[in-house]
């Protein structure tokens, strides 16, 4: 199984302002991201990115994807094909099935996979904004892992896709 952390950051490494706020990101980085997530067929997010993520209209488009919940305690999903798990192996076990799995926030989640060395691939799409305060892409946690490039595409004419291997 391959494990991809696919995320839109503001050129200083937010995800979201600190209210939450996502408005900034574009509907074509929204239209690349959807589009990995539905080929995959799954995605696993944490407790406050699937509150951020289903009250947006666009989520109708995973109505088909199975979708994993990494939350400390257990709660209500919307769909059947909603689980949550309280690690993020356990998210990968309920997932075993698939051969690419998408890891997609919040920071506190991102950083616990990349921390359990977990992660295979990195896609980060830059937008072109500034963030004074906000959620960073990795949250609480102390690790280092080194990155290769592996390539890079120009989403927009002020969008940037970077694609990572993790080295281990």
């Amino acid at each position: 199984m391959k494990v991809i952390l696919y995320i839109a950051i503001s050129l200083n490494g937010m995800i979201a302002k600190s209210d939450d706020d996502t408005s900034w990101i574009s509907k074509e980085e929204w239209n690349n991201y959807s589009l990995v997530v539905r080929i995959a067929g799954n995605l696993i997010v944490g407790h406050r990115t699937y509150d951020i993520l289903t009250k947006q209209p666009e989520f109708s488009e995973f109505k088909d994807v199975k979708l994993v919940v990494v939350a400390q305690e257990d709660f209500q999903t919307l769909a059947k094909n909603h689980l949550v798990a309280h690690s993020p192996k356990e998210a990968l076990k309920l997932l075993s099935d698939f051969k690419k799995v998408v890891v997609a926030g919040g920071g506190a989640l991102n950083a616990s996979f990349v921390e359990e060395n977990l992660v295979d691939e990195i896609f980060i799409d830059i937008e072109p904004i500034i963030l004074g305060k906000g959620i960073p892409l990795f949250r609480n946690k102390n690790f280092e892992r080194n990155l290769k490039l592996v390539g890079q595409k120009k989403i927009t004419d002020n969008e940037i896709q970077l694609h990572y291997q993790v080295l281990k």
